[in-house]
């Protein structure tokens, strides 16, 4: 398919990042899986209920287009999710695979955010009211997921895996 239109354009970008949920929905609970922290692990497992319902949201955009919904392979969360995949094939101590995930977690949602952020202006320039709505509602939760995230990461965790790094220093 030709980008010829922002219409074109915003259909790919939605089949996109309909791949990229998908592949993301699958993820996730290996995440939690992996994480120590009982409030990451507890993160991780909102999120992943909650990217079921922005895969919902996203058929219904495809249905109001009068498109099936599918996608196309999400190359970028491809490789997003193979990093996170490496952080957890990884033996450690817990606080710093903690922090690992974290700052996994935390590309996949800015990556996210660019994305709904991009579709949700296409959407608007192209009129479809109904459409901004539901990728409005998807915006703003990957947003709290990236600040949930953060303030995760400074409520402890991050710390944590600091003294597990100074107590290695300390016994060279």
């Amino acid at each position: 398919m030709s980008l010829d239109s922002l219409e074109k354009l915003f259909l790919e970008e939605l089949k996109d990042v309909y791949n990229a949920e998908k592949q993301l929905v699958r993820a996730l609970p290996r995440m939690a899986k992996a994480a120590e922290s009982p409030e990451l692990q507890q993160a991780f497992t909102k999120h992943t209920k909650e990217t079921e319902g922005q895969i919902q949201r996203l058929e219904k955009v495809f249905q109001q287009l009068g498109q099936s919904a599918r996608g196309k392979t999400c190359k970028g969360m491809q490789g997003l999710v193979e990093e996170g995949k490496e952080v957890m094939e990884k033996e450690g101590e817990g606080p710093v695979i903690d922090a690992a995930l974290i700052a996994s977690a935390q590309r996949v949602e800015h990556y996210e955010i660019a994305a709904y952020g991009c579709l949700r202006t296409y959407a608007q320039l192209l009129g479809l009211d109904q459409a901004v709505q539901l990728l409005q509602q998807t915006l703003e939760e990957e947003e709290a997921t990236d600040k949930i995230l953060t303030e995760l990461g400074e409520s402890g965790i991050n710390e944590a895996a600091a003294a597990v790094g100074a107590g290695a220093e300390e016994e060279e």
